[in-house]
């Protein structure tokens, strides 16, 4: 039976390019994001199922969960990739604008990890989340640097509450990375399907074996 891949964040950039890379795998994939005409191309060229989906309400990854058991009965594996930045500075942007990042950031990912747990359970599934090297040293003035800091904190959270269950959790941290509104200063940043590479590494890994957090940057990259 093939394995169902729930992906909360896949319209664009990471999320995307692992829903890509998760179907020539094999997996079945349903695909979470706000933006539903994107969502349904990708859906269409990959075979997969698009659900419109913002994770700052509960109600619609509730929704977005529901589909994937409603279609396929299971749920083997779940990407909370969903996310946005915000400029730098703490008197920089707009407040609101900084209240929704927190929100979808932080929230966002509780909310997929609470609305899929038990279906992870019932299948020794494995839960896989989006941080950020900006989780684990702080970035001046940044507040997206404080939610993926409570993100690397949330997985390991979840790890621990979910042991015994076979449930396996996996962090990826990624450096600078060519994604849809972020800017670099290098020129070789890794790329979505770089990121998209180490997901896959980690679900195919033996059912004893949690790849608790994978840290990858480019090359060029000093800090």
């Amino acid at each position: 039976m093939d394995k169902v891949m729930v992906i909360a964040g896949a319209s664009t950039g990471i999320g995307a390019a692992t829903a890509r890379q998760a179907a020539e795998a094999g997996y079945r994939v349903v695909l979470g994001a706000r933006s539903q005409d994107k969502l349904e191309q990708l859906a269409q060229e990959i075979g997969g199922i698009a659900v419109q989906c913002d994770v700052s309400e509960y109600a619609q990854v509730e929704a977005l969960a529901q589909r994937a058991l409603d279609e396929f009965g299971r749920i083997d594996a779940v990407f909370a990739n969903a996310g946005v930045g915000h400029p730098r500075g703490f008197e920089a942007g707009d407040p609101e604008d900084a209240k929704q990042m927190v929100i979808t950031n932080v929230f966002g990912i509780y909310a997929t990890i609470r609305a899929t747990a038990q279906a992870l359970r019932d299948t020794r599934g494995h839960l896989v989340i989006t941080s950020s090297i900006a989780g684990r040293r702080a970035l001046k003035g940044s507040l997206y640097s404080a939610t993926k800091f409570a993100v690397t904190g949330m997985a390991e959270a979840a790890r621990q509450d979910f042991n015994g269950t076979g449930v396996r959790t996996t962090l990826i941290s990624p450096g600078m990375v060519q994604t849809p509104g972020f800017s670099h200063e290098l020129e070789d940043v890794l790329t979505a399907d770089d990121i998209a590479r180490a997901v896959l590494f980690a679900l195919a890994q033996p059912a004893h074996v949690d790849v608790n957090e994978i840290l990858i940057r480019p090359t060029a990259q000093e800090s």
